[in-house]
């Protein structure tokens, strides 16, 4: 079992030293993560929850919820990342659990364990990504919330995504993404429920060039969070 691919793993870990840095390649990342934030919180308050942020690659998520009060674990298949998120930890003094290991063997592990479990921008980067939900809603207890942020697939997501900020505006470096691994909202919801997961929420996620800003709207056409339900 391994919905892993080894490409996607190299792209990130030659960048990894770059996680922290809010002018890199990441400067997207580290742009929306309050946006992440505040969009969990609101519909699962993080304080006292466990959480399982799933790709969690140099931390910046994972080390925000855990600022909130969350007792996180961050798991990825990057040991660079990995390795750059403890590190970060030296510094900040939070406290998250980061482990080198697949979503779907810690499934297998310690299923029903956590209160939130977040996926946010890793499941286009996956073989598989229908196994992952899967996965997080194994791992989430019942009555817990599952979020997952991706990329709809349609020519504006194509032009926007990747000809856009891989190319024109140059937000994030060529190759980033891959078109044909995005996933539309419809798809994803398939997952989800096959998953035994309710869709609870569903919005948007916009970038305007011109005043650089990122916000969460209606428009689910490029970049989309969806937060899912775990009967109790």
């Amino acid at each position: 079992m391994s919905n892993v691919d080894q490409v996607e793993i190299d792209k990130f870990s030659a960048l990894a030293n770059k996680w922290w840095d809010p002018n890199s390649e990441f400067k997207p990342l580290h742009e929306i993560n309050p946006l992440r934030l505040d969009y969990i919180n609101q519909h699962a308050p993080l304080n006292g929850k466990t959480v399982l942020d799933v790709g969690c690659g140099g931390g910046i998520l994972s080390e925000s919820m855990a600022n909130m009060g969350a007792q996180v674990t961050g798991i990825d298949l990057a040991k660079k990342s990995l390795k750059i998120a403890k590190l970060h930890l030296l510094e900040t003094g939070a406290s998250v659990d980061y482990q080198c290991i697949a979503v779907e063997t810690l499934a297998e592990q310690h299923p029903a364990s956590y209160d939130i479990v977040t996926c946010m921008e890793m499941l286009e980067h996956v073989p598989d990504p229908a196994s992952v939900v899967r996965a997080c809603a194994t791992l989430v207890k019942p009555g817990g919330w599952v979020f997952f942020s991706t990329l709809n697939r349609n020519p504006k997501a194509y032009l926007f995504a990747i000809l856009g900020a891989e190319y024109l505006l140059n937000l994030l470096p060529r190759g980033t993404h891959d078109y044909a691994k995005f996933i539309k909202p419809s798809e994803l919801s398939r997952f989800a429920r096959g998953s035994g997961l309710e869709i609870n929420d569903l919005i948007g996620m916009t970038y305007n060039p011109l005043s650089k800003v990122y916000k969460l709207e209606a428009d689910t056409d490029v970049n989309y969070v969806m937060a899912c339900h775990r009967h109790g």
